[in-house]
C-alpha cells in the first residue's frame, strides 16, 4: 500500500490542484514553525538570563504575533479547501467508477463485480475523506516541516540533531509494522461491507417474492450476522488504532525527552547558549509532530485507501473501444446478425451459436428458443451492450462495434422482463416527446392533440385502467424500479412510454411474462400498433400468441464447445 498512490493523481483530476495547495501550505508552515520557535527563544532568553522587560522584547512579540496569525490563516485555508477537494475527488471517482462499470457491460457486472461497484460507489469511497482531509496533509508536512526543522536544529546544536536523526527512523518503522497488521483488518472490513451490501440489495430486490411466500423474515438472521461481523471488524480496527497511537506517542515522547536531557546537561556545563537551547527544545516536538499525526490519522484513512485502490483496479480494466461512426437512420437501415456466437464464461456453452438473421425496418421479429439458448444475450448484442465472441452485428454494412453508441441508442428503446422505472412520478417515467420536442404529457404545451394521443396510447396498453385505480393518476409517486406498482403495472407504464417515444427500434424481452390474458391482448395490440407506425420490433417470445403476431421468426440455439475455447476471464461490453 502506497501512502500517496500515483493513480489518485491520474484518475482524480481535482486531487492534483489539492496536492499543489497542500504542498504550498506545507512549505509556508515549515517557514512559520521555524520562525515561531526562533522568535519565542529570542523573547524568552533575555527575560530568563537578564530579567528583560516587555519593552525590551516588544519587537520579538510583535513579530511573533504576526507569525502566529499567519500560521492560523495558512492552517485555515488548508482545512477549508481540504473538505471541498475531498468532496470533489470522491464525486469524480464515483462518477468514473459508475461510468466504467456501465462501459464494461452487463456480463462483467454479472460476474460478481457489480455489487462490489455498488458498495464502492456508495459507502466505500466516502471513507476516502479522512485520508484527503487529515492523512495526506500530514504526509506532505512530514516531507516539508520535518526536514526544515531538523536542518535548523542541526545549525543550532548538532548533538541534538544527531539524536533526532537516530530516533526519527523508529517512527516509520513502527508505522510500517502496524500498517501491515491493520491492512488485512481493513480489507476484511471492506469485504464484509461488500457482502453485507450485496445481500441487502438482493434481499430488497427479492422482498416482494419473499413476502408472497411468507419468507420475508428468513434472511434477517443472515443480514444480522453480517452486520455483527462488520461491527466486530470495525471495533478491531479501532482497537489496533488506539494501541498503535499509544506506541507512537510513547516513542516520540521518549525521543523528545532524550533531546531535552542532553540540552539540559550541556546547558548546565555552558556548552550551549540559552537562546539556542530554548529554540531546540521548541523545535524538537515539531520535528516529530507530522509523523505522530500520520500515525494518528493513518487508521482512520486506511479504509478509504483500501476502497480507492479497489476503485482504481476497476478503472484500470481495459474497456472495449467505442465506435465513432454516426448510426444510420434505422427507419431505412437493415440490421444483420452474421453467425453470431457468445461464449458463456465457465459453462462450456456458446449461447447463441451460429445465429444469422436479418431485421428489416417496420417488421416484427420474434426470437424463439429453449431456456438458456441465448435469446436475452442476443438482445444484449443487438443493443451493443456486449461484443459477440464469434460473428458480428452489422447495420447497413457497418459493424455495430464501429458505430457511436450514443447515436445508436438514441434510436433504440428496450423493455426487459423486469422493467426498472426511474423514481419520481408516472408522468416523469412516461416522458414522451413528440417529433417537434413537445411534451406529450403537458396539456399546456402540447394541446389537445397530445392529450388525445396520450389517452389513445394509454387505452391501447391498458394504462388507463391502472390510472383509474390510483388517486393521483399520472402524478402518482413511485420509488426506485417502480416500487408502488405491481410488475404488470410497471410493464404497462414502460410499454406506454415506448409507444409515446419516437425510437425506431423497439426491443421487448418477453413483454407478456407477468400479465394475464386480458393484459396480454393489450400488449399484442400495442405491438401491432408499433408496426403500424412503421417502427421495428424485436420480441423475445415464449408464448405462441407473441410468435403469431411476428412477421419473421428466428430460432436461437446454443451448442456445447470445447473447454479450451471458453474464456472465463473475458470481458464483454
Amino acid at each position: 500500500m502506497k501512502p500517496l498512490d500515483p493513480r489518485l493523481l491520474r484518475f482524480a483530476a481535482p486531487a492534483r490542484g489539492y496536492i499543489l495547495l497542500v504542498t504550498g501550505t506545507g512549505l509556508a508552515t515549515s517557514a512559520l514553525v521555524v520562525a515561531q520557535a526562533l522568535l519565542v527563544a529570542a523573547a524568552l532568553a533575555p527575560v530568563v538570563s537578564s530579567g528583560a522587560g516587555l519593552q525590551d522584547i516588544a519587537t520579538q512579540l510583535h513579530w511573533l504575533l504576526v507569525v502566529v496569525l499567519l500560521r492560523t490563516i495558512v492552517g485555515g485555508v488548508q482545512e477549508r479547501y481540504a473538505h471541498r477537494a475531498a468532496a470533489r475527488v470522491i464525486m469524480d471517482l464515483r462518477a468514473q467508477l459508475v461510468a466504467r462499470a456501465a462501459h464494461l457491460g452487463p456480463r462483467w457486472s454479472a460476474s460478481g463485480r457489480g455489487t462490489d461497484v455498488v458498495t464502492l460507489a456508495t459507502r466505500g469511497l466516502d471513507d476516502l475523506a479522512p485520508y484527503l482531509v487529515r492523512y495526506l496533509p500530514q504526509l506532505l508536512l512530514a516531507v516539508t516541516v520535518t526536514p526544515a526543522t531538523l536542518l535548523v536544529v542541526a545549525g543550532l546544536d548538532w548533538i541534538s540533531a544527531v539524536i533526532i536523526t537516530l530516533t526519527i527512523p523508529l517512527v516509520p518503522i513502527f508505522m510500517i509494522l502496524v500498517g501491515q497488521l491493520t491492512q488485512s483488518t481493513s480489507q476484511r472490513r471492506l469485504a464484509v461491507m461488500e457482502r453485507l451490501g450485496a445481500q441487502s440489495l438482493d434481499l430488497l430486490a427479492g422482498l416482494p417474492t419473499l413476502r408472497a411466500f411468507g419468507r420475508e423474515h428468513g434472511p434477517a438472521k443472515r443480514v444480522r450476522e453480517l452486520g455483527e461481523a462488520y461491527t466486530r471488524s470495525t471495533m478491531g480496527t479501532l482497537r489496533v488504532a488506539f494501541l498503535s497511537g499509544m506506541v507512537l506517542e510513547l516513542l516520540t515522547t521518549l525521543s523528545v525527552a532524550l533531546v531535552a536531557v542532553g540540552i539540559g546537561l550541556r546547558l548546565v556545563h555552558g556548552d550551549v547558549g540559552l537562546e539556542s537551547a530554548l529554540a531546540v527544545l521548541i523545535l524538537a516536538p515539531e520535528v516529530y509532530q507530522p509523523l505522530r499525526q500520520i500515525g494518528v490519522h493513518f487508521h482512520a484513512s486506511l479504509d478509504g485507501i483500501t476502497a480507492a485502490q479497489k476503485a482504481f483496479d476497476v478503472l484500470e480494466i481495459e474497456a472495449p473501444s467505442v465506435g465513432t461512426l454516426p448510426a444510420p437512420d434505422l427507419r431505412h437501415a437493415t440490421i444483420v446478425l452474421e453467425d453470431v456466437g457468445v461464449d458463456a464464461p465457465g459453462r462450456g456453452v456458446r449461447a447463441p451459436a451460429g445465429l444469422t438473421c436479418t431485421i428489416r425496418p417496420g417488421r416484427i421479429v420474434a426470437l424463439v428458443g429453449s431456456s438458456g439458448s441465448g435469446k436475452t444475450t442476443t438482445v444484449l448484442a443487438l443493443l451493443g451492450l456486449l461484443t459477440p465472441d464469434v460473428g458480428d452485428v452489422r447495420v447497413d454494412g457497418h459493424a455495430l462495434a464501429d458505430i457511436d453508441p450514443v447515436s445508436w441508442r438514441e434510436q433504440v428503446t428496450w423493455l426487459p422482463q423486469r422493467t426498472a422505472l426511474p423514481p419520481g412520478t408516472i408522468r416523469s417515467a412516461l416522458g414522451g416527446r413528440g417529433p417537434r420536442g413537445e411534451d406529450l404529457l403537458d396539456d399546456t404545451s402540447a394541446g389537445t392533440d397530445a392529450e388525445e394521443r396520450l389517452r389513445a396510447v394509454a387505452h391501447l396498453t391498458g394504462l388507463n385502467d391502472v390510472l383509474r385505480t390510483l388517486p393521483a393518476g399520472l402524478d402518482t409517486i413511485i420509488g426506485h424500479g417502480g416500487v408502488g406498482l405491481s410488475v404488470g403495472q410497471r410493464q404497462r407504464v414502460a410499454l406506454t412510454a415506448a409507444l409515446l417515444g419516437t425510437e425506431q427500434l423497439v426491443v421487448l424481452d418477453e413483454p407478456t411474462a407477468h400479465l394475464d390474458a386480458l393484459s396480454e391482448t393489450q400488449v399484442l395490440d400495442s405491438v401491432r400498433a408499433l408496426r403500424d407506425a412503421g417502427r421495428t420490433v424485436v420480441l423475445v417470445a415464449h408464448r405462441p400468441s407473441l410468435v403469431a403476431v411476428a412477421d419473421d421468426v428466428v430460432e436461437v440455439r446454443s451448442e456445447t464447445i470445447a473447454p479450451t475455447a471458453v474464456a472465463p476471464a473475458a470481458v464483454h461490453a
